[in-house]
């Protein structure tokens, strides 16, 4: 008896907590409205077989309790009994996969107006490429990756030469325009995922995923990674800004092309503001915090001058020359506590100058 008071107790909870959860979607941003309804019809078939399953379940435990005069039946088979589970069981699947199949057939089928933007997931940040005047994105290959050139564009190919490229920056699209993502790694597997645009893929190395979406709401939507990726995971995070057209192409206009980029002279002016772009743009930003938190690597704030302990036992003072091998060769002295994970940035002296320059001002 005991055991049944428990089961209507939990399906009575259970309802209200539905009903009255603090826990529900986050305010929709895009077209798929179709996939909440999908998720809210999984919810209702779902939950009416647990309400009804735990229902007869007590209903059993209260009508068949032990009593010194009842004996047990054996009824190996009960066609009519099988004959209505197996068509409400039937009725239950159809209801769940008929609505996720049409809303699939509709993700997978592109409009023909949608713009296509290319978001590249790596550890740790997003980067992303935009078509330039010819509406076309180059061709681009993990071979061709360089410090000047972070999304391997091939160099060779004439519709890659006014393709925007986007580092360690957020990314805008245009609202009520349909947008089409590809998605690339450059590492390993990692996940595309805007919680308000319901839409997200994995972005597998060697692979081009994609999805589609238009967004329907002017903001700005937090961009995360929904698969672990390593240590740095949590903080794989960027923005997609929803502009309004006017504001979107005023964006875009001020964009540097890639083979603006590449014949471009070596940057000038402020150190400091020069060290601090390089900081945002090749995402160092998400593994050196720079309030003294620990991270992945050690803080950047109070780093210059100070005495670090090396994993090997030894110490080093955090100066010029010290912080400039750090970056070229991360793993010749291992900061104690830390993992040897950092990929090693083969930069010219004129930006580990800049970087240096910027180290000192935190």
């Amino acid at each position: 008896m005991a055991l049944a008071i428990v089961l209507i107790l939990m399906v009575i909870g259970s309802v209200i907590f539905h009903f009255w959860s603090p826990w529900w979607f986050t305010e929709l941003a895009s077209n798929w409205g179709a996939m909440d309804t999908t998720i809210l019809i999984t919810f209702w078939v779902t939950g009416f077989v647990f309400i009804a399953v735990n229902l007869f379940i007590a209903y059993c435990v209260i009508k068949f309790r032990h009593r010194p005069d009842r004996t047990a039946a054996y009824e190996p088979e009960n066609s009519k009994l099988e004959a209505w589970l197996t068509g409400l069981t039937g009725l239950g699947v159809i209801a769940m996969l008929t609505p996720g199949l049409i809303v699939y057939t509709d993700f997978i089928n592109v409009p023909d107006d949608a713009v296509i933007i290319e978001a590249v997931g790596q550890q740790w940040q997003w980067s992303y490429r935009y078509p330039g005047l010819d509406g076309a994105l180059g061709k681009a290959d993990n071979r061709n990756v360089t410090f000047d050139n972070p999304l391997g564009i091939d160099p060779d190919d004439p519709w890659g030469q006014d393709d925007i490229v986007v580092t360690g920056a957020a990314a805008h699209i245009e609202l009520d325009q349909p947008i089409k993502f590809n998605l690339r790694s450059k590492d390993v597997l990692h996940d595309f995922y805007v919680s308000q645009f319901r839409a997200k893929m994995d972005v597998v190395p060697g692979l081009v995923s994609y999805f589609w979406m238009t967004p329907t709401r002017l903001g700005s939507f937090e961009v995360m990674c929904a698969e672990l990726c390593g240590v740095g995971h949590y903080n794989m995070r960027s923005e997609v800004v929803v502009d309004s057209r006017e504001d979107y192409q005023a964006w875009l206009s001020q964009q540097t092309t890639f083979a603006e980029s590449q014949g471009k002279p070596a940057p000038v002016g402020n150190l400091i503001e020069r060290g601090a772009q390089l900081a945002q743009q090749h995402g160092c930003i998400a593994c050196h915090s720079l309030d003294g938190n620990r991270g992945v690597g050690p803080s950047w704030k109070g780093m210059y001058g100070r005495t670090e302990q090396l994993a090997d036992g030894s110490t080093v003072t955090a100066d010029d020359a010290y912080l400039r091998e750090s970056i070229t060769d991360p793993g010749a002295k291992l900061v104690e506590g830390y993992p040897p994970v950092m990929a090693a940035y083969p930069m010219g002296s004129d930006d580990l100058d800049a970087l240096v320059a910027y180290f000192k001002t935190l």
